[in-house]
């Protein structure tokens, strides 16, 4: 059994909901995922919304070299189901496999382009996840119009700065639908964020994204939490994705505290951080 390719991309946590402002951002965190491609057929239980094979049929459309059997390999520490872009970043790995494994050398904007069709088909994306796709596949942040082709769709960009500890409060399942009528409800908070974003204040982006969500979602549990976190030391806090987890930034110093306060509120908690520039790169 041979690893034809191996592909790695990253778990994500929102800035900015696209649903909400019509553009959206997203930021990678340290919770990588890895695809292997192998010369045997093997069983994979990771891909929910049957993307690889979505991804599969897409290669093959587009001519590219197939390798006559693909056996998928998914090793994650992204929870599903979370708003913690794991299907961008499961879309992201696997077309980076199959990249190395056919030498095709594709570009990102290749990349996130069959990666944003793959999700697209699967149905797992509602607002198209092309910011969650740039945000599992490059460092920094971006604002990003989804309604563009990848390479017209970043609008502005920039790093943030390193050191930032990142706690993620898991909540379990999704407990209501998303409804598009609600984000557009709610669009003069979601605007908010978005000036926070072009201003460059980030974090001041997140947390009012997190209030603009809560309110569209109708999450009166996760405003709790998050306003009781910026309260407590929290430097941002906010929904990530449509919910159900809540990302938390905050200085290392503060987090074994604002760790405590999640698992009191009786969420499981990621202790992570933010992948700055350089940081990120394909295994080799």
């Amino acid at each position: 059994m041979t690893i034809l390719g191996t592909g790695e991309a990253f778990g994500a946590i929102s800035i900015l909901h696209a649903l909400g402002a019509g553009k959206g951002c997203s930021i990678p965190v340290k919770l990588p995922i890895r695809v292997n491609i192998y010369d045997v057929e093997m069983t994979n239980d990771e891909d929910k919304h049957g993307i690889l094979s979505i991804i599969s049929s897409i290669w093959e459309e587009k001519g590219y070299p197939v390798p006559p059997v693909i056996g998928w390999e998914v090793i994650s520490e992204i929870p599903i189901g979370q708003g913690l872009k794991s299907s961008s970043a499961l879309s992201c790995a696997a077309i980076r496999a199959l990249d190395k494994a056919s030498w095709t050398c594709l570009s990102d904007y290749e990349i996130v382009d069959l990666a944003v069709e793959a999700q697209r088909r699967s149905g797992c994306t509602i607002s198209g996840s092309m910011d969650d796709t740039w945000a599992t596949l490059t460092s920094g942040w971006k604002a990003v119009d989804p309604s563009k082709t990848p390479e017209e769709s970043i609008l502005f960009e920039g790093d943030i700065e390193p050191g930032f500890s990142v706690l993620i409060g898991l909540r379990g399942s999704r407990k209501s639908d998303i409804i598009i009528e609600s984000f557009h409800k709610n669009s003069q908070i979601f605007d908010r964020a978005l000036a926070s974003l072009i201003n460059g204040s980030i974090l001041d982006s997140l947390s009012s994204n997190g209030m603009a969500v809560a309110a569209a979602t109708d999450d009166q549990e996760a405003l709790r939490i998050c306003n009781l976190s910026i309260a407590s030391g929290a430097i941002a806090a906010g929904i990530s994705g449509s919910g159900p987890s809540i990302a938390i930034v905050c200085f290392q110093e503060d987090s074994t505290s604002l760790s405590r306060l999640f698992s009191e509120s009786g969420l499981e908690v990621i202790s992570t951080g933010i992948y700055v520039k350089d940081e990120i790169s394909e295994v080799q």
